[in-house]
């Protein structure tokens, strides 16, 4: 009999089900397939190799007294020692091809693998940023035709290729705001950020060296309106905001918005992480949006995560346009294509306020991107973020009877369904719940964000999965919060079945071990 199907067990029964990790006991230190995996650093060691080299013949040093004074340290292992070491290790991660990942406000869906194909070919994935122009006009093309599908998919007149990430295109967006002001002799130095935009944007005004200040959102979770008209003035340079917002809904007083923004003299940066689940039903441009950076790895297919590689292209309004950053890609009247730097740009793109980067982008990214989008059609992109909308809503109303969403009455939410932890006792938490979804096979959901809710958790399905995959996700869900609501003590241990039990966060946080230390230092480090 499967006690916890049945209700929740006792203590005796649960330890009968859920031993603590501790008392069982290999000799090994594994468990079953969950292997006690050391470092690479405690497999090998520095002074043997996987292989037999030479001895190195004395030369004459030309370091200049810049010698390394100590062994390097890199442990020495066998092909077959690595690849078992770094195998092991893949097979205790989480990962989109082994379920859904309700990571909400990432879009973390499936990604063909047609799209990968095409990134690998030759000629794409062996180019060098140095060649000569001549040869790399295929990669040139497209790059040019993938611009023009973004500018057509958002309405907007022009767009910058370059930016490698989402927070890196709001950089962009925000630099060719302050360009634009600049040039008109305007120095404003407030960006207004609602409460429900991503964390990002606030970080990334700021970094610009602007100030910040917060709208309130209204109790329907979207922008107060009229809290953002009483704030305009003279010194508001714009206004960053993320559509839909990160409590998974839209803003249908965008336009307004924009408009309000306008006419007191700034402009609108629009934060468009969440594309994917509006892509063929609204254009921003349409919106009054002055500048969005797009995520090429959330809603046109990369594998997401690990730090990159990311692409954040920024689309421009015709305000914004003259100070795009540079390189552009441009296609000539014969049909060729050119790079667009600064010792090539002509007086139409002598606004621009510089580069980003180095080199032009990420060809991989945009490979991917272009094959994502030519394979599904206008009319595949559309169904695209209407299958993201309906995934959110089965689960957002599967669920909103056991969890508390504070925004159901709002209207139909968007991408992502958002709950709260309001109604669990015994002092459990949202990370309590979050816990517990690894013990049913589940990365945990994003927790506590946004700000605006007590105890957040936000669910993105995206559209890559089935319905049975969401009802057995939504089956999940709703037992640990069953048990969260019935304080379930049980939780506050958990995860039981994970490789690593609980982790102290609070002290992970604060005093981090980032690097190896030899176990004799470390020990002492430890007094």
């Amino acid at each position: 009999m499967n006690m916890l199907a049945e209700g929740r067990p006792t203590k005796q029964e649960a330890d009968l089900i859920m031993p603590d990790q501790n008392s069982v006991t290999t000799h090994t230190g594994n468990r079953a397939l969950m292997v006690d995996e050391p470092l690479i650093f405690e497999i090998g060691s520095s002074d043997r190799s996987g292989v037999d080299l030479p001895e190195a013949p004395a030369v004459e040093s030309r370091l200049g007294g810049l010698e390394r004074e100590a062994p390097i340290a890199i442990p020495g292992l066998s092909e077959g020692e690595m690849m078992r070491h770094y195998t092991r290790l893949s097979r205790q991660n989480y990962a989109i091809d082994v379920g859904l990942f309700p990571l909400g406000s990432c879009t973390m869906k499936h990604n063909p693998r047609l799209n990968e194909k095409m990134a690998r070919l030759k000629g794409f994935a062996d180019i060098h940023p140095l060649q000569p122009v001549e040869s790399v006009q295929g990669a040139l093309e497209l790059i040019h035709e993938l611009a023009e599908w973004l500018k057509l998919l958002t309405g907007m007149p022009a767009v910058a290729m370059s930016p490698k990430a989402g927070a890196h295109g709001e950089l962009c967006g925000i630099l060719a705001i302050r360009s634009a002001l600049e040039a008109r002799g305007d120095a404003r130095e407030v960006i207004l950020v609602p409460e429900s935009a991503h964390g990002t944007n606030p970080a990334t005004a700021a970094f610009a060296g602007y100030k910040v200040e917060n709208i309130p959102a209204n109790k329907d979770g979207r922008v107060d309106l009229e809290a953002l008209k009483a704030r305009l003035g003279p010194d508001v340079a714009g206004v960053m905001i993320t559509n839909p917002n990160t409590c998974g809904l839209f803003e249908p007083d965008m336009k307004a918005i924009s408009d309000a923004v306008h006419a007191a003299g700034g402009l609108v940066y629009c934060d468009g992480a969440n594309f994917n689940a509006i892509v063929g039903r609204v254009r921003p441009g349409d919106l009054g949006v002055d500048a969005m950076h797009i995520n090429l790895h959330k809603t046109f297919s990369t594998p997401h995560g690990g730090g990159g590689p990311g692409s954040g292209p920024v689309v421009f309004s015709e305000a914004l346009a003259p100070y795009a950053p540079l390189p552009i890609v441009e296609k000539t009247d014969n049909g060729h294509f050119r790079l667009v730097e600064e010792e090539t740009a002509d007086e139409h793109h002598s606004n621009s306020f510089g580069r980003m980067v180095a080199f032009h982008g990420q060809m991989g990214m945009f490979t991917r991107a272009l094959a994502y989008m030519l394979s599904h059609g206008a009319d595949g992109l559309k169904q695209v973020s209407e299958d993201a909308v309906l995934n959110a809503n089965y689960i957002l109303r599967s669920l909103e009877g056991v969890l508390d969403a504070p925004f159901a009455k709002s209207g139909p939410c968007m991408h992502e369904a958002l709950f709260s932890d309001k109604g669990f006792t015994n002092d459990l938490s949202t990370l309590d719940l979050a816990k517990g979804m690894i013990d049913e096979g589940y990365h945990p959901m994003t927790m506590y964000f946004p700000l605006v809710v007590h105890g957040a958790m936000l669910v993105e399905p995206t559209e890559t999965e089935s319905k049975a995959a969401i009802d057995q996700f939504i089956g999940a869900f709703r037992s640990v919060a069953e048990r969260a609501k019935a304080g379930d003590e049980l939780l506050k241990s958990a995860p039981y079945f994970a490789p690593r039990r609980r982790l102290d966060e609070t002290q992970a946080a604060r005093k981090p071990i980032l690097v190896w230390t030899e176990p004799e230092e470390f020990a002492q480090a430890a007094e």
